[in-house]
Protein backbone atom coordinates (compact mmCIF):
# COMPACT_ATOMS: atom_id res chain seq x y z
CA UNK A 1 0.00 0.00 0.00
CA UNK A 2 0.92 3.67 -0.38
CA UNK A 3 -0.76 5.10 2.69
CA UNK A 4 -2.10 8.48 3.79
CA UNK A 5 -2.54 7.81 7.51
CA UNK A 6 -2.32 11.05 9.42
CA UNK A 7 -2.80 13.17 6.32
CA UNK A 8 0.90 13.42 5.43
CA UNK A 9 2.78 12.25 2.39
CA UNK A 10 2.38 8.72 1.17
CA UNK A 11 4.31 5.98 2.95
CA UNK A 12 4.55 2.28 2.04
CA UNK A 13 2.99 -0.47 4.15
CA UNK A 14 3.73 -4.13 3.50
CA UNK A 15 0.85 -6.52 4.24
CA UNK A 16 1.54 -10.25 4.33
CA UNK A 17 -1.03 -13.03 4.35
CA UNK A 18 -0.26 -15.63 7.00
CA UNK A 19 0.22 -19.15 5.60
CA UNK A 20 0.83 -22.51 7.20
CA UNK A 21 4.36 -22.64 5.83
CA UNK A 22 5.21 -19.03 6.50
CA UNK A 23 8.65 -17.91 7.66
CA UNK A 24 8.34 -16.20 11.08
CA UNK A 25 12.07 -15.44 11.04
CA UNK A 26 11.68 -13.53 7.78
CA UNK A 27 8.82 -11.49 9.24
CA UNK A 28 10.94 -10.55 12.25
CA UNK A 29 13.85 -9.74 9.94
CA UNK A 30 11.65 -7.31 8.00
CA UNK A 31 10.40 -5.69 11.20
CA UNK A 32 13.93 -5.38 12.56
CA UNK A 33 14.91 -3.62 9.34
CA UNK A 34 12.19 -1.03 9.99
CA UNK A 35 9.77 -2.21 7.30
CA UNK A 36 6.20 -1.08 8.13
CA UNK A 37 4.45 -4.44 8.24
CA UNK A 38 1.07 -5.97 9.04
CA UNK A 39 0.08 -9.65 8.89
CA UNK A 40 -3.49 -10.64 8.02
CA UNK A 41 -5.03 -14.08 8.59
CA UNK A 42 -4.92 -16.64 5.81
CA UNK A 43 -7.13 -19.41 7.17
CA UNK A 44 -10.00 -18.33 4.90
CA UNK A 45 -10.46 -15.94 2.00
CA UNK A 46 -13.26 -13.95 3.73
CA UNK A 47 -11.04 -13.53 6.80
CA UNK A 48 -8.24 -12.19 4.63
CA UNK A 49 -10.57 -9.79 2.81
CA UNK A 50 -12.14 -8.54 6.05
CA UNK A 51 -8.79 -7.93 7.78
CA UNK A 52 -7.27 -6.22 4.76
CA UNK A 53 -10.32 -4.01 4.23
CA UNK A 54 -10.02 -2.94 7.88
CA UNK A 55 -6.37 -2.00 7.32
CA UNK A 56 -7.31 -0.07 4.19
CA UNK A 57 -9.87 1.96 6.12
CA UNK A 58 -7.28 2.63 8.83
CA UNK A 59 -4.38 3.64 6.59
CA UNK A 60 -6.37 5.07 3.64
CA UNK A 61 -3.92 4.13 0.86
CA UNK A 62 -3.86 5.88 -2.50
CA UNK A 63 -2.69 2.65 -4.14
CA UNK A 64 -3.14 -0.98 -3.12
CA UNK A 65 -0.82 -3.46 -4.82
CA UNK A 66 -2.08 -7.05 -4.79
CA UNK A 67 0.76 -9.39 -5.71
CA UNK A 68 0.58 -13.00 -6.78
CA UNK A 69 -2.05 -15.70 -7.20
CA UNK A 70 -4.51 -15.87 -5.56
CA UNK A 71 -3.74 -12.96 -3.25
CA UNK A 72 -4.42 -10.50 -6.07
CA UNK A 73 -8.10 -11.52 -5.92
CA UNK A 74 -8.61 -11.13 -2.17
CA UNK A 75 -6.51 -7.97 -2.02
CA UNK A 76 -8.52 -6.22 -4.70
CA UNK A 77 -11.86 -7.28 -3.21
CA UNK A 78 -10.70 -5.69 0.05
CA UNK A 79 -9.60 -2.56 -1.78
CA UNK A 80 -12.98 -2.24 -3.47
CA UNK A 81 -14.82 -2.68 -0.18
CA UNK A 82 -12.67 -0.01 1.47
CA UNK A 83 -12.86 2.42 -1.45
CA UNK A 84 -9.13 2.47 -2.25
CA UNK A 85 -8.76 4.80 -5.27
CA UNK A 86 -6.28 2.70 -7.25
CA UNK A 87 -5.75 -1.05 -7.40
CA UNK A 88 -2.69 -2.67 -8.98
CA UNK A 89 -2.52 -6.39 -9.78
CA UNK A 90 0.99 -7.87 -10.09
CA UNK A 91 1.35 -11.29 -11.73
CA UNK A 92 4.66 -13.06 -11.23
CA UNK A 93 4.44 -16.26 -13.27
CA UNK A 94 3.40 -17.51 -16.69
CA UNK A 95 1.34 -20.38 -15.29
CA UNK A 96 -1.04 -20.22 -12.36
CA UNK A 97 -3.91 -22.34 -11.08
CA UNK A 98 -6.71 -20.42 -12.80
CA UNK A 99 -10.01 -22.26 -12.79
CA UNK A 100 -12.84 -20.87 -14.90
CA UNK A 101 -14.30 -19.25 -11.79
CA UNK A 102 -11.00 -17.66 -10.75
CA UNK A 103 -10.42 -16.42 -14.29
CA UNK A 104 -13.91 -14.90 -14.37
CA UNK A 105 -13.18 -13.10 -11.10
CA UNK A 106 -9.84 -11.86 -12.44
CA UNK A 107 -11.50 -10.42 -15.55
CA UNK A 108 -14.23 -8.76 -13.48
CA UNK A 109 -11.64 -7.21 -11.19
CA UNK A 110 -9.49 -6.13 -14.15
CA UNK A 111 -12.21 -3.70 -15.22
CA UNK A 112 -11.85 -2.06 -11.80
CA UNK A 113 -8.04 -2.12 -11.64
CA UNK A 114 -5.82 0.82 -12.60
CA UNK A 115 -2.82 -1.23 -13.75
CA UNK A 116 -2.04 -4.90 -14.29
CA UNK A 117 1.68 -5.60 -14.12
CA UNK A 118 3.57 -8.62 -15.40
CA UNK A 119 7.01 -9.19 -13.88
CA UNK A 120 8.30 -9.80 -17.42
CA UNK A 121 7.12 -9.29 -20.98
CA UNK A 122 6.39 -13.02 -21.13
CA UNK A 123 4.00 -12.69 -18.20
CA UNK A 124 2.41 -9.63 -19.81
CA UNK A 125 1.73 -11.62 -22.96
CA UNK A 126 0.08 -14.37 -20.90
CA UNK A 127 -2.09 -11.76 -19.16
CA UNK A 128 -3.19 -10.34 -22.51
CA UNK A 129 -4.07 -13.87 -23.62
CA UNK A 130 -6.25 -14.16 -20.51
CA UNK A 131 -8.26 -11.15 -21.62
CA UNK A 132 -6.64 -8.40 -19.56
CA UNK A 133 -7.08 -4.86 -20.99
CA UNK A 134 -4.09 -4.02 -23.26
CA UNK A 135 -4.14 -0.30 -22.40
CA UNK A 136 -3.63 -1.01 -18.68
CA UNK A 137 -1.47 -4.14 -18.80
CA UNK A 138 2.26 -3.43 -18.61
CA UNK A 139 5.55 -5.18 -17.86
CA UNK A 140 7.95 -4.14 -15.12
CA UNK A 141 10.83 -6.65 -14.99
CA UNK A 142 11.82 -7.85 -11.55
CA UNK A 143 15.31 -7.04 -10.31
CA UNK A 144 17.83 -8.31 -7.78
CA UNK A 145 20.14 -6.87 -5.15
CA UNK A 146 23.47 -6.35 -6.87
CA UNK A 147 25.63 -5.50 -3.84
CA UNK A 148 26.29 -9.18 -2.88
CA UNK A 149 27.96 -9.57 -6.28
CA UNK A 150 30.07 -6.41 -6.23
CA UNK A 151 33.32 -8.37 -5.88
CA UNK A 152 32.53 -11.00 -8.53
CA UNK A 153 35.29 -9.67 -10.78
CA UNK A 154 37.79 -10.76 -8.12
CA UNK A 155 36.83 -14.36 -9.00
CA UNK A 156 37.84 -14.86 -12.66
CA UNK A 157 36.06 -17.82 -14.20
CA UNK A 158 39.14 -19.97 -14.97
CA UNK A 159 40.10 -19.93 -11.28
CA UNK A 160 36.69 -21.09 -10.05
CA UNK A 161 35.52 -24.58 -9.20
CA UNK A 162 34.60 -26.23 -12.54
CA UNK A 163 31.19 -27.06 -11.16
CA UNK A 164 27.50 -26.31 -11.61
CA UNK A 165 25.07 -24.52 -9.29
CA UNK A 166 21.28 -24.54 -9.59
CA UNK A 167 19.28 -22.43 -7.16
CA UNK A 168 15.63 -23.45 -7.23
CA UNK A 169 13.00 -24.71 -4.85
CA UNK A 170 11.68 -28.22 -5.32
CA UNK A 171 8.30 -27.91 -7.04
CA UNK A 172 6.39 -28.98 -10.12
CA UNK A 173 7.66 -25.84 -11.84
CA UNK A 174 11.37 -26.60 -11.54
CA UNK A 175 12.98 -29.37 -13.56
CA UNK A 176 15.77 -30.86 -11.47
CA UNK A 177 15.22 -34.23 -13.15
CA UNK A 178 16.38 -33.03 -16.57
CA UNK A 179 19.55 -31.58 -15.03
CA UNK A 180 20.35 -34.86 -13.26
CA UNK A 181 19.83 -36.82 -16.47
CA UNK A 182 22.11 -34.39 -18.29
CA UNK A 183 24.73 -34.90 -15.59
CA UNK A 184 24.55 -38.65 -16.12
CA UNK A 185 25.07 -38.14 -19.86
CA UNK A 186 28.13 -36.01 -19.13
CA UNK A 187 29.53 -38.90 -17.11
CA UNK A 188 29.30 -41.10 -20.19
CA UNK A 189 31.44 -38.49 -21.97
CA UNK A 190 34.11 -38.51 -19.28
CA UNK A 191 32.95 -35.37 -17.45
CA UNK A 192 31.92 -35.47 -13.78
CA UNK A 193 31.50 -31.87 -12.60
CA UNK A 194 30.18 -31.34 -9.07
CA UNK A 195 26.58 -30.14 -8.88
CA UNK A 196 25.25 -28.06 -6.01
CA UNK A 197 21.46 -27.90 -5.63
CA UNK A 198 20.37 -25.04 -3.37
CA UNK A 199 16.74 -24.49 -2.47
CA UNK A 200 13.89 -25.48 -0.22
CA UNK A 201 10.50 -26.88 -1.07
CA UNK A 202 8.28 -29.73 -0.04
CA UNK A 203 9.68 -33.19 0.64
CA UNK A 204 7.02 -34.42 -1.78
CA UNK A 205 9.00 -32.82 -4.61
CA UNK A 206 12.53 -33.17 -3.24
CA UNK A 207 12.39 -36.92 -2.51
CA UNK A 208 11.94 -38.00 -6.17
CA UNK A 209 14.94 -35.87 -7.14
CA UNK A 210 17.07 -37.53 -4.47
CA UNK A 211 15.92 -40.98 -5.59
CA UNK A 212 16.73 -40.15 -9.21
CA UNK A 213 20.23 -39.01 -8.26
CA UNK A 214 20.79 -42.32 -6.46
CA UNK A 215 19.39 -44.34 -9.36
CA UNK A 216 21.72 -42.55 -11.79
CA UNK A 217 24.72 -43.16 -9.55
CA UNK A 218 25.29 -39.47 -8.84
CA UNK A 219 25.32 -39.52 -5.02
CA UNK A 220 28.98 -38.51 -4.74
CA UNK A 221 28.63 -35.84 -7.39
CA UNK A 222 25.45 -34.04 -6.31
CA UNK A 223 25.09 -32.10 -3.06
CA UNK A 224 21.61 -31.26 -1.78
CA UNK A 225 22.19 -28.06 0.21
CA UNK A 226 18.62 -27.21 1.17
CA UNK A 227 17.95 -23.54 1.84
CA UNK A 228 21.36 -21.90 1.48
CA UNK A 229 22.19 -18.51 3.01
CA UNK A 230 25.44 -18.19 1.06
CA UNK A 231 24.11 -18.34 -2.50
CA UNK A 232 26.17 -15.35 -3.75
CA UNK A 233 29.37 -17.00 -2.51
CA UNK A 234 28.44 -20.30 -4.13
CA UNK A 235 27.81 -18.58 -7.44
CA UNK A 236 30.96 -16.44 -7.33
CA UNK A 237 33.16 -19.49 -6.74
CA UNK A 238 31.64 -21.82 -9.38
CA UNK A 239 31.78 -21.53 -13.14
CA UNK A 240 28.28 -22.47 -14.31
CA UNK A 241 24.78 -21.54 -13.14
CA UNK A 242 21.82 -23.49 -14.52
CA UNK A 243 18.08 -23.03 -14.40
CA UNK A 244 16.28 -26.11 -15.64
CA UNK A 245 12.60 -25.27 -15.45
CA UNK A 246 9.22 -25.87 -17.06
CA UNK A 247 8.03 -22.26 -16.85
CA UNK A 248 9.12 -18.93 -15.35
CA UNK A 249 7.95 -15.42 -14.76
CA UNK A 250 11.31 -13.70 -14.32
CA UNK A 251 14.23 -16.04 -13.47
CA UNK A 252 15.83 -14.14 -10.59
CA UNK A 253 18.04 -17.06 -9.55
CA UNK A 254 19.52 -17.16 -13.04
CA UNK A 255 20.00 -13.38 -13.02
CA UNK A 256 21.95 -13.77 -9.76
CA UNK A 257 24.17 -16.29 -11.56
CA UNK A 258 24.70 -13.73 -14.30
CA UNK A 259 25.54 -11.00 -11.79
CA UNK A 260 28.07 -13.38 -10.24
CA UNK A 261 29.80 -13.72 -13.62
CA UNK A 262 28.85 -17.36 -14.13
CA UNK A 263 28.36 -18.87 -17.55
CA UNK A 264 24.62 -19.54 -17.51
CA UNK A 265 22.39 -22.14 -19.13
CA UNK A 266 18.61 -21.87 -19.03
CA UNK A 267 15.54 -23.62 -20.36
CA UNK A 268 14.16 -21.73 -23.36
CA UNK A 269 10.83 -20.78 -21.78
CA UNK A 270 9.18 -17.33 -21.51
CA UNK A 271 10.94 -15.23 -18.92
CA UNK A 272 14.25 -17.02 -19.37
CA UNK A 273 14.26 -16.19 -23.09
CA UNK A 274 13.95 -12.49 -22.21
CA UNK A 275 17.01 -12.56 -20.00
CA UNK A 276 19.39 -14.94 -21.79
CA UNK A 277 20.37 -14.24 -25.38
CA UNK A 278 21.64 -17.53 -26.74
CA UNK A 279 25.32 -17.43 -27.61
CA UNK A 280 25.71 -13.82 -26.47
CA UNK A 281 25.44 -13.92 -22.68
CA UNK A 282 24.45 -17.52 -22.02
CA UNK A 283 23.08 -20.66 -23.59
CA UNK A 284 19.44 -21.66 -24.06
CA UNK A 285 18.27 -25.26 -24.38
CA UNK A 286 14.85 -26.75 -25.10
CA UNK A 287 12.72 -27.45 -22.06
CA UNK A 288 12.99 -30.99 -20.63
CA UNK A 289 15.75 -32.07 -23.05
CA UNK A 290 18.58 -33.79 -21.13
CA UNK A 291 20.72 -34.35 -24.24
CA UNK A 292 20.58 -30.67 -25.25
CA UNK A 293 21.38 -29.59 -21.70
CA UNK A 294 24.30 -32.02 -21.55
CA UNK A 295 25.60 -30.62 -24.85
CA UNK A 296 25.46 -27.05 -23.55
CA UNK A 297 27.17 -27.95 -20.29
CA UNK A 298 29.87 -29.88 -22.14
CA UNK A 299 30.61 -26.84 -24.31
CA UNK A 300 31.13 -24.69 -21.23
CA UNK A 301 33.15 -27.29 -19.35
CA UNK A 302 35.52 -27.93 -22.25
CA UNK A 303 35.85 -24.38 -23.60
CA UNK A 304 37.17 -21.96 -20.97
CA UNK A 305 37.28 -19.08 -23.45
CA UNK A 306 33.60 -19.49 -24.33
CA UNK A 307 32.57 -19.80 -20.69
CA UNK A 308 34.57 -16.71 -19.74
CA UNK A 309 33.17 -14.65 -22.62
CA UNK A 310 29.58 -15.58 -21.80
CA UNK A 311 30.17 -14.99 -18.09
CA UNK A 312 31.52 -11.49 -18.68
CA UNK A 313 28.64 -10.60 -20.99
CA UNK A 314 26.09 -12.02 -18.54
CA UNK A 315 27.50 -10.00 -15.66
CA UNK A 316 27.52 -6.80 -17.71
CA UNK A 317 23.87 -7.34 -18.69
CA UNK A 318 22.77 -8.05 -15.11
CA UNK A 319 24.54 -4.96 -13.78
CA UNK A 320 23.13 -2.78 -16.56
CA UNK A 321 19.49 -3.87 -16.59
CA UNK A 322 18.49 -6.02 -13.64
CA UNK A 323 19.43 -4.13 -10.50
CA UNK A 324 16.57 -3.74 -8.06
CA UNK A 325 16.87 0.04 -8.27
CA UNK A 326 15.60 -0.06 -11.88
CA UNK A 327 12.53 -2.03 -10.83
CA UNK A 328 11.95 0.21 -7.80
CA UNK A 329 12.14 3.35 -9.92
CA UNK A 330 9.54 2.06 -12.37
CA UNK A 331 7.14 1.03 -9.60
CA UNK A 332 7.62 4.34 -7.82
CA UNK A 333 6.88 6.24 -11.01
CA UNK A 334 3.75 4.14 -11.54
CA UNK A 335 2.47 4.70 -8.00
CA UNK A 336 3.10 8.45 -8.13
CA UNK A 337 1.36 8.66 -11.50
CA UNK A 338 -1.70 6.83 -10.17
CA UNK A 339 -1.80 8.75 -6.89
CA UNK A 340 -2.01 12.01 -8.84
CA UNK A 341 -5.02 10.79 -10.83
CA UNK A 342 -8.66 10.39 -9.84
CA UNK A 343 -9.89 6.86 -9.36
CA UNK A 344 -11.09 5.25 -12.60
CA UNK A 345 -14.14 4.11 -10.64
CA UNK A 346 -15.19 7.67 -9.90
Amino acid sequence: MRTNEGGGGGEPLLVLRRKRRGDPARIEELRAAGTPLEVVPGWSHPATIHALARLCRQFRPDVLVAHGFSEHLWGRYAGLLAGVPHLVHVEHNTRERYTRWRLAQTRWLAARTSRIVGCSEGVRQVLLGMGMPPDRTIAIPNGIRLDPFADADAHPLPGRVPGIVMVARYSRQKDHATLLKALALLGERGLRPPLLLAGGGKALHRAPVERLAARLGLEGQVRFLGVARNVPELLKTHRIAVLSTHYEGMPLALIEGMAAGCAVVGSAVPGVREVVHDGEDGLLVPEADPAALADALERLLRDDALASRLGRAARALALREYGREHMNARYEALFLELAAQPSPRG
